[in-house]
């Protein structure tokens, strides 16, 4: 204020105002904060507190017991003074629970003021601050909410401290749960005696308990309040001093990225340690920030590579798009030999992913490929080369020391060693792909046994998604879509408790298809769809054939054609159509085509998908029956020759071990093709397959076409029990079949029925007279429920004197009047009828 001579004048100046006021009222004078008077106000308040003991003016001073260096001499010349001491501490909890009850005009829940009570200490500014807070969601007090008025009041506290308690308080909230008076002291520069005095204030005023702060939101306020350059250096000094306490590497990495800075030589190996642990514990954002940091300031450009791999893997993890500016970087890194086999192996998966030059990869594998690698190197590039064989349906590399061809599909290609290192290296493939490979060679039991229990057991982290997918659908693909389902289901739980979008996703496509490949349109229609929404098309890259073409499949097939429609609208890569994804596409496209009348668009696109496959991998071929897609499409334009070539073609593929859901579609086309007598032997054969697929649709499809048939004998009760058949098998969905009215007309035509006569046979007698009704003969019977002629025979004769029968032919109307449960009442599509004694 000046020269002394100043203050007293102005001190009594204010003193006469005072006066001369007091004599027309009585006067409250309050003053704040106390004990930061310097010394003039010092001075004008004891001139003041002299001249006014007879007035009737009233000083209110409020201070703190304990504030700092200069609260304790204020402090003393105040209490010299005629004096009444009043000591105020924090509202407990019943004084909280008082105050929201006055706020709300009622009384609150204990578990709401207990939790006031918590996040304030007492403090009642702490307390209408939350309550400020709280009410932009609500009219009466809940959960506290600390927002704008919660901090703001953080920062009032605050300000009526020290600097050192600003100073001190920074310093807990940067430590966290190490905050302690000895490790404070060290971030903050301040004596230890300094710091336990502090915290004792802090604690008095409601904002830390012991040496934590009461709510999140405090210490952020306090460091939000903090200059830039400061802020800077206490993280930066607290994660020197948690590094060389031995401190977890995710403690030390998080100040260094408050920091905003890494001066340590320490630091970005502590980075990238942090970053792997938060990806292992699935924060992949964290996990991202500290490998930016990392790279930041980096200039060994084999340091680089490694985290700019890291980083596209974390975040493919979550969007394969947001991996591109990463991965990018590192494609010249590969082909230029400078990355280890892991890295490298990223680099070339993410070019397979978004289509890039396949040859490109196949170059760089067959140089990564190496008779001397360590069988983890060879694994890595072993991997990539199967996903590029099954995405593209190409050849495999030539091995080195081998010879030029080699089509990397049979399972002893990785017996010796991966794909693409040399024969007799002795590397020997662990992991999945073996067992796919050997898988879609020919599954036996014991093969998809050991593919499950991989998949059951697997890391997601440890594993390429891309092969866990090949997988399920290969498993689905050997008339085991149950066992597919299920495993899928499980993984897809897995994946969602990881918080793994990508491994979401992906997995949810494949769930679709195995869906329909069991006939299940709806699951199909609804899981493709769930897909669609986790990515855009970007991220999903070539993959976004998949579940867009399942998506089309499953519309299609329920008639939902304008849905389909606009799903086919949908830009594409044009990779894409390089991938089986895409012949599965332009399949899903096809069908789609024929079903709104447009044959020759489809018969286009069929003959697409053979161009494409027809130098791919022979066990591709398989799974996908494009030859039968060319038999239907010729059918409908009236090229019946033509189809009937292709659709026997069909038949063939495969060798002894064919799909049967392939094979049977194909059948059910030879016997739209073939002599009514001819067709019905043609389609129980269809069905015996497409039983065992799995397919409930295209089985439907069957049944109906043989009650057609029958129809068509003149046969109608049989006619007529298939006709029951089939809406049985397609219970799960709406089937468009050639079935007209007249099939109808039957399923619904009144015959007496006579209660309780299914009663009269065995379950073993059902399923005899069942298939028999269904025009199997007796060694057929046998051979598909295990048991021998003997015994059918035997079960017939009972059959025919319990629903008194003279012969074979009286079977179909009497299993329809009796209401007798069939085979397709017993066992669910895909099971193999168990013996029936």
């Amino acid at each position: 204020m000046g020269s002394e001579r100043a203050v007293a004048l102005a001190a009594e100046e204010a003193t006469a105002a005072l006066i001369e006021l007091s004599s027309e009222r009585p006067l409250i004078i309050a003053v704040d904060d106390a004990h930061l008077m310097d010394d003039d106000s010092l001075a004008a308040m004891l001139s003041l507190l002299h001249r006014i003991r007879k007035k009737r003016i009233l000083v209110l001073c409020v201070s703190w017991e304990q504030s700092g260096v200069r609260g304790p001499v204020v402090h003393r010349q105040l209490i010299r003074q005629p004096h009444e001491r009043v000591r105020i501490a924090p509202l407990t909890e019943d004084g909280v629970a008082a105050l929201l009850s006055r706020h709300a005009g009622r009384p609150v829940p204990r578990e709401t003021s207990d939790a006031y009570h918590r996040a304030s200490g007492g403090n009642p500014m702490l307390v209408h601050a939350l309550l400020d807070d709280s009410a932009r969601f609500g009219s009466e007090p809940g959960e506290p909410v600390a927002s704008s008025a919660y901090r703001q009041a953080v920062l009032t506290c605050l300000g009526g401290t020290s600097p050192a308690h600003t100073r001190i308080g920074a310093a807990i909230a940067v430590l966290g749960d190490f905050a302690s008076a000895r490790t404070v002291a060290l971030v903050s520069g301040d004596s230890p005696t300094t710091v336990l005095e502090t915290v004792s204030v802090l604690n008095s005023i409601g904002l830390l308990s012991d040496y934590g702060f009461r709510h999140p939101a405090a210490a952020e306020a306090v460091l939000s309040a903090l200059p830039e350059n400061d802020l800077a250096r206490v993280n930066t000094d607290a994660a020197q001093l948690l590094y060389q306490a031995g401190a977890p590497e995710r403690d030390v990495a998080a100040r260094l990225l408050a920091a905003d800075e890494v001066v340590q030589p320490w630091g970005p190996k502590v980075l990238r340690g942090a970053a792997d642990l938060a990806l292992g514990a699935d924060n992949v954002r964290e996990s991202m920030s500290y490998l930016r940091l990392a790279l930041r300031d980096r200039t060994d450009e084999h340091d680089r590579h490694r985290l700019l791999a890291a980083l596209g893997r974390a975040a493919w993890r979550v969007n394969p798009a947001a991996a591109e500016a990463s991965l990018a970087q590192l494609r010249r890194a590969v082909f230029d030999g400078c990355l280890d086999a892991d890295d490298a192996a990223t680099v070339l998966r993410y070019m397979l992913w978004q289509g890039e030059d396949a040859e490109q990869v196949a170059i760089a594998i067959e140089a990564l490929s190496s008779p001397v690698a360590s069988e983890r190197d060879n694994q890595s590039i072993a991997e990539v080369e199967f996903i590029r064989q099954w995405f593209y349906g190409v050849p495999g590399v030539r091995r080195p020391g081998g010879s030029d061809e080699s089509d990397g599909t049979r399972p002893d290609d990785f017996d010796g060693g991966p794909a693409g290192s040399g024969a007799g290296g002795g590397t020997g493939l662990a992991g999945l792909s073996p067992k796919l490979a050997q898988l879609i060679a020919g599954a036996s039991d014991e093969v998809v046994a050991s593919v499950v229990q991989s998949l059951q057991g697997l890391q997601l982290d440890r594993m390429k998604p891309e092969l866990v997918a090949m997988s399920l659908l290969a498993i689905a693909h050997t008339d085991r879509g149950g066992t597919a389902a299920e495993v899928c289901e499980t993984l897809l739980a897995y994946a969602a408790r990881r918080k793994a979008t990508t491994w979401h996703a992906l997995l949810t496509a494949v769930r679709a298809e195995i869906a329909l490949l069991q006939g299940d349109l709806e699951t199909a229609d609804a899981k493709s769809a769930e897909a669609l929404d986790m990515m855009h098309t970007r991220g999903w890259g070539v993959l976004i054939g998949l579940p867009l073409g399942t998506a089309v499949f499953a519309n299609t097939a329920l008639g939902r054609h304008d849905r389909a429609a606009e799903l086919l609208e949908r830009e594409l890569p044009d990779a894409v159509f390089l991938t089986v994804f895409g012949v599965q596409y332009l399949r899903a496209r096809g069908h789609h085509y024929l079903a709104t009348d447009r044959a020759f668009a489809g018969l286009s696109d069929f003959e697409t998908c053979g161009r494409l496959l027809r130098d791919a991998n022979a066990e591709l071929h398989k799974g996908i029956p494009w030859r039968a897609d060319l038999a239907e499409a010729n059918l409908r334009i009236g090229r019946t020759k033509t189809a009937r070539e292709w659709a026997e073609a069909q038949v063939e593929v495969g060798g002894s071990r064919p799909s049967s859901r392939a094979r049977g579609v194909a059948l059910r086309l030879l016997a739209q093709m073939s002599r009514p007598n001819v067709r019905t032997s043609l389609l129980h054969e269809a069905i015996d397959l497409l039983r065992a697929s799995g397919d409930r649709r295209e089985l439907a499809v069957a049944f109906s076409d043989l009650s057609a048939t029958h129809y068509e004998l003149g046969d109608y009760a049989r006619a007529r029990l298939v006709a029951r058949h089939a809406a049985q098998v397609a219970a799960t969905g709406p089937v468009e079949t050639t079935v007209g009215s007249r099939l109808v007309a039957l399923e619904h035509l009144g015959l007496p029925e006579e209660p309780g006569a299914a009663m009269l046979l065995t379950d073993a007698e059902c399923r005899v007279a069942g298939l028999a009704a269904l025009g199997y003969s007796n060694r057929e019977i046998s051979r598909r429920i295990h048991v021998t002629m003997s015994t059918v025979e035997q079960h017939l004769t009972r059959v025919y004197r319990k629903l008194k029968v003279a012969s074979r032919a009286d079977l179909p109307s009497k299993m329809l009047e009796h209401r007798i449960p069939t085979l397709s009442d017993h066992f669910a599509p895909g099971e193999t009828a168990a013996p029936a004694v």
